[in-house]
């Protein structure tokens, strides 16, 4: 039976999901594009209300380009409230926050089987530059978007500063750091996952979520535009260009490829082509609202989104998947004690093929800190205080060969400054990469940043006790707090400094930021200490 479901629970879920495949038709999950062959475009079109109420975005900066986005939807949780047409959007981009020297204009196609949204690929842009930008459509205009392009490979940067987040439940709590992030001194945000959660409507939700589980085209897009309405989230994508991963919640929490969390034995075989098209629609939807460049739109079910990008001499991002392609999670998932299956060294987080662009990628930088950018903490954390071991399956601590094939290769090829920033689980933490983790005196060979939730988790708390009890069990962790908010990376040449930025609560709108602390690398020197 599914892990932690009673059979009730488990019966209405096997019930969801198989009408999800019979009515696939609707759908057909695989070429949704073949419902909208031959639309024709309307010029001048009517909308029931204001069409850019999700707002604009922009992200994947490179020195000549940058994606700005946006999505018509004038009834954003009713299917967004567009007919089935093509509709021409203008869109223009400026050197000035008041949109007087317009430097690049053209028209784009919003397209029904792509929910109406629309990405631009903004080229012939001036190396790191800021660029302001909006939207046209018929007599609307959008909000007035910024965004900022990267340097160019290898020059010079004495500078760099972005923002870390994660895990923004909509029914746990307001998304009030975003009024902060939105308001700091930032080049870019970055985005390790769980976006949306796709859970139904809780009895103790502080904002309910609008249906019950998603599992259709429509509902997945609902949600999606459920979150797109918050106004602090929309700010923070205004102002800054964004770089984002997914986690598990944009489909269905701890997927693995294309297992579902739910075992739904006997018939293996079926449930996973059921599951494969609920991901094939999340996949897709995930796109259509995220500022992603072209080569990530999906594939029915698969989607390209490992990828690299560099800022100068001083960052490369190499933005991870752990989701798409790895193995289940072991020892029937949980925090449990290794099992056989941790040691199996068949087992990936992140398959062969990502695993080796990933290497090939770190032996070849030549920038000078090398990040991670992806979503489940790397370092080892046992959760049982003195005698005894206990793990989290679900991350980095249930893929033992992998994770030691990582440690090993940042060991002896030691790329410069290797750092991962990681989300998920709610809490903040700095903690040294160790050669051996189960041996203290073994080589640190990087650094780890993990980011707390925006939201998820309530207002949450600085050190709980029963965190307290086992981090002495776990010397390479050197700091932990619970509260919401995100982390604030500044590098120089010289240090890497994050300041862990926390909410005093969530459960309300006006809750206040404070710096809870802030550590450091310092280059050539793996490892953070306190500043």
């Amino acid at each position: 039976m599914a892990k932690g479901w009673n059979f009730e629970q488990l019966l209405q879920y096997r019930i969801k999901r198989r009408n999800l495949i019979i009515g696939a038709g609707a759908f057909s999950g695989l070429a949704i594009a073949s419902q909208f062959p031959h639309q024709r475009a309307i010029a001048n079109p009517r909308f029931s209300d204001y069409p850019f109420k999700l707002g604009v975005a922009s992200g994947e900066p490179y020195p000549n380009s940058v994606v700005i986005w946006t999505r018509l939807a004038p009834e954003p949780l009713n299917g967004g409230g567009v007919p089935p047409v093509n509709v021409p959007v203008r869109w223009e981009v400026s050197d000035d926050a008041n949109m007087r020297r317009i430097i690049a204009r053209g028209t784009e196609l919003a397209l029904p089987e792509l929910g109406h949204s629309v990405r631009v690929v903004v080229e012939g842009l001036r190396p790191d530059t800021w660029y302001w930008y909006r939207f046209y459509v018929g007599n609307e205009a959008s909000r007035i978007g910024r965004t900022r392009t990267a340097p160019f490979g290898g020059s010079y940067l004495n500078k760099f500063t972005f923002a870390l987040a994660s895990c923004q439940n909509y029914q746990q709590g307001y998304f009030t750091a975003y009024k902060y992030m939105a308001q700091d001194d930032l080049n870019l945000v970055v985005h390790v996952g769980d976006y949306i959660y796709e859970g139904g409507i809780s009895d103790t939700a502080i904002r309910p979520h609008n249906s019950l589980e998603i599992f259709t085209l429509d509902e997945y897009r609902n949600r999606h535009a459920l979150y797109k309405l918050d106004t602090n989230l929309q700010e923070a994508h205004a102002m800054f260009p964004w770089i984002v991963t997914w986690d598990d919640h944009e489909v269905e929490n701890n997927y693995a490829d294309d297992i579902s969390q739910i075992d739904t034995e006997p018939e293996p075989d079926q449930d996973r082509a059921i599951f494969l098209q609920r991901r094939a629609i999340a996949y897709q939807v995930y796109y259509e609202h995220m500022p992603l460049r072209p080569f990530s739109k999906p594939v029915g079910p698969d989607m390209q989104l490992y990828r690299r990008l560099s800022f100068g001499n001083l960052a490369t991002f190499n933005v991870l998947d752990t989701r798409q392609y790895r193995t289940d999670q072991p020892c029937e998932d949980g925090t449990k004690e290794r099992c056989a299956e941790v040691f199996n060294p068949q087992a990936t987080i992140l398959g062969k093929a990502q695993e080796n662009w990933l290497y090939e990628g770190l032996s070849s930088s030549q920038t000078r800190w090398n990040i991670l950018a992806q979503q489940v903490p790397i370092a080892q954390r046992d959760f049982t205080p003195g005698e005894g071991q206990t793990f989290s399956m679900d991350k980095w601590d249930g893929y033992l060969a992998d994770r030691d094939r990582l440690m090993a290769f940042l060991g002896q090829r030691k790329p410069s400054n290797p750092v991962s920033l990681a989300g998920d689980v709610h809490s903040n933490w700095a903690m040294d990469l160790k050669a051996n983790f189960d041996n203290p005196q073994s080589a640190t060979v990087g650094s780890e940043f993990v980011c707390t939730s925006i939201s998820s988790g309530g207002d949450g708390e600085d050190i709980p006790p029963t965190v307290a009890a086992y981090l002495p069990d776990n010397p390479h962790i050197k700091f932990y707090n619970g509260q919401r908010g995100y982390v604030r990376c500044t590098l120089t040449p010289d240090l890497w400094k994050s300041d862990y930025l926390v909410m005093s609560e969530v459960t309300t709108p006006f809750g206040i930021i404070s710096k809870r602390a802030s550590y450091v690398v310092e280059n050539g020197r793996p490892g953070v200490k306190q500043a």
